[in-house]
């Protein structure tokens, strides 16, 4: 059961510092479109005050509040899709971390295969809720370039997670 605790807590680690990487992915992509927010406010939602055009994490929170009768008002909303962005990728991160101990391994490979999974979970799923289109709604650039940020949360996760769990 510790080895299951060890793996959670160390995925859960490794999950944050992807998200850290994909994140600077997207800032890159935003700044090179000519978006001039500074990191940090960027990155926190600065500006986000509603949910009608906020970011898919608060979106997707809100989906569930109103499916369960939860009023989140829209001055909440710019700390929801913090709050959701940021468990989401940690959360992928403690998977992946329970999956390696489940199959005794800490190969780094395991982690783009679990950004290939949160990303095509997200599009298995959001649709469902109305936060995203069907995927086929989408063109081939747009599928790209999120599967690449996924791809790279994946690796930077995969990597943190085994130097995280090499002293087990």
């Amino acid at each position: 059961m510790a080895r299951f605790i060890r793996g959670a807590f160390a995925g859960a680690a490794a999950g944050a510092l992807g998200t850290l990487a994909m994140d600077l992915v997207w800032y890159r992509r935003y700044r090179s479109g000519g978006g001039t927010q500074p990191f940090i406010p960027w990155e926190t939602s600065e500006g986000t005050d509603g949910y009608e055009h906020a970011a898919a994490p608060a979106r997707t929170a809100k989906a569930v509040a109103d499916m369960l009768g939860i009023d989140l008002p829209d001055s909440s909303a710019r700390t929801v899709n913090n709050v959701v962005h940021w468990i989401t990728g940690i959360g992928w991160g403690k998977a992946h971390g329970i999956a390696s101990t489940v199959l005794g391994t800490t190969t780094p490979l395991l982690g783009p295969l679990t950004g290939v999974a949160a990303w095509s979970t997200s599009y298995a799923v959001l649709p469902r809720l109305g936060v995203y289109e069907p995927i086929g709604a989408y063109d081939r650039d747009v599928l790209k370039q999120d599967l690449t940020a996924h791809l790279v949360y994946g690796s930077v996760m995969g990597i943190a997670y085994r130097l995280l769990s090499s002293s087990d």
